[in-house]
């Protein structure tokens, strides 16, 4: 059975093979491709041709539900208050991180924050306009799930039929979006323009985007592993340091307002990553004793298990079977083995293990938080080593992490729940072929289909 995009083509040739000229017209294309939708309209939602018209679909959904949303579910305030207060400091002419803070706490933000929740501050009056607001995060959600659309559009890992339950099911992440405004979501949007602009092979600009992301909130630096081991792969290392630079850069002109009023408040506020969270907010360590949740050595023990693991997929599935990890820091026309360009698909999946794994190895995870992996779960789910897992049961693991979120508060089964599923992912992204080895599988495999099909 041919895709839409098959069928067209033919169309095309047919009409070249009878001596005409002209191409059809876009009335036989559209009726062509409305043709082949309803031949096939019951693997609309399982084939992966089909994930534009699926995404483009559910996208359309989405604004209805979002304006549904902020019309008929009462808002909740948490942090809006606070980071309105936070930024009026800096209005009113106060640049030492140290004395501004909200009603939730001091500012532990970096530059990023304060400059787009300032222009914020001026669009809703004060902050005052709350349902305007919630408008403009709408908006934000709205371009975030464009730019997620895109990049599951690219790789067509995952069957149209998931999008659903990445989108219009989830209460947890509209929620985060337009009922409590955090600024996770602003990051978020900013991050996967980044991904959007690497696998189109725009990596000084993704670079740029990428730093503007983590200057609104450091939990994108969960990223960093896997997008400095694609610099790496790419360029080398003689030419990663110039995007490094230009990502520091970027870093440094934001705060420099404040680096100038206090150097040591700023960086000590803004990038503090000894923070400690507070044991009531916990999805995922419920289970434990508040004592441990709030030890040291605990902390500890999860930083060399994250760097641990990251150094694992790092050296056995992402980088080349037999090759030096040195090899990485050559320029690619001098490595001893021929270097490839990455594919869209092992892009992706580096940056989106990099952050999984950050996440499984985090010290606490808050409720907001859930927007720091929700749009990556089906695609690392879906890139599993495991095959004979049916669709069903991956949809079962999506279903109880959303589950484990959505439960307030936090009990010790629904955080046992999260890390299992976390574990279980984790195994399966294990268990998957090394990448570069299940790209040439994958152009094997296109070059026999298209084979098939002459």
């Amino acid at each position: 059975m041919f895709s839409v995009k098959t069928r067209v083509l033919d169309v095309t040739s047919a009409a070249m093979a009878g001596g005409r000229k002209k191409l059809p017209s876009s009335t036989s294309v559209l009726w062509t491709t409305l043709h082949s939708l309803w031949q096939d309209k019951h693997l609309v939602l399982f084939k992966t041709e089909y994930t534009f018209f699926v995404a483009s679909v559910l996208w359309l959904l989405e604004i209805g539900i979002n304006v549904w949303v902020i019309q008929k579910v009462a808002y909740t305030e948490i942090d809006w208050k606070a980071y309105m207060d936070e930024v009026e400091g800096v209005i009113n002419g106060t640049y030492d991180y140290t004395k501004l803070k909200g009603d939730t706490g001091p500012l532990v933000y970096p530059a990023g924050f304060v400059y787009s929740f300032t222009a914020l501050y001026y669009i809703t009056s004060s902050g005052a306009n709350i349902r305007l607001g919630q408008y403009i995060f709408a908006v934000f959600y709205l371009i975030t799930l464009l730019l997620v659309f895109r990049i599951y559009c690219r790789t067509k890992k995952v069957p149209p039929c998931v999008f659903f339950f990445m989108c219009c099911a989830s209460y947890r992440i509209h929620s985060i979006f337009v009922l409590r405004l955090f600024n996770d979501p602003v990051a978020m949007m900013l991050l996967f323009a980044a991904v959007n602009l690497f696998i189109d092979g725009r990596w000084s600009l993704g670079c740029g985007l990428y730093s503007l992301a983590v200057s609104v909130k450091m939990n994108v630096l969960l990223f960093a592993p896997g997008l400095l081991f694609l610099l790496l792969s790419e360029f080398g290392l003689i030419r990663t340091i110039p995007k490094l630079a230009l990502c520091a850069n970027i870093q440094f002109l934001l705060g420099l307002p404040f680096l100038l009023e206090n150097p040591v408040g700023y960086v000590s506020r803004a990038f503090d990553l000894g923070r400690q969270f507070m044991f009531k907010w916990t999805v995922n360590w419920r289970f434990l004793p508040e004592w441990i949740f709030l030890n040291r050595y605990f902390h500890l023990i999860l930083l060399v298990a994250h760097l641990l693991t990251l150094l694992l997929f790092a050296l056995r599935r992402w980088k080349r079977l037999g090759e030096s990890p040195l090899e990485l820091f050559k320029e690619p026309g001098k490595r001893k083995i021929p270097a490839q360009k990455n594919t869209v698909n092992q892009i992706v999946l580096i940056l989106f293990t990099s952050n999984f794994i950050g996440m499984c190895f985090s010290r606490s995870l808050h409720y907001q938080f859930y927007v720091w992996y929700f749009h990556t779960l089906p695609y690392v789910l879906w890139s599993g080593g495991v095959k004979k897992i049916d669709h069903l049961l991956r949809i079962l693991i999506l279903g109880v992490i959303e589950w484990s979120w959505n439960t307030y508060p936090s009990t010790c089964s629904s955080s046992i729940a999260l890390h299992a599923c976390h574990f279980f992912i984790l195994l399966c992204l294990w268990l998957a072929p090394p990448l570069h080895s299940a790209a040439a599988a994958e152009t094997q495999a296109k070059a026999a289909g298209m084979e098939k099909c002459q």
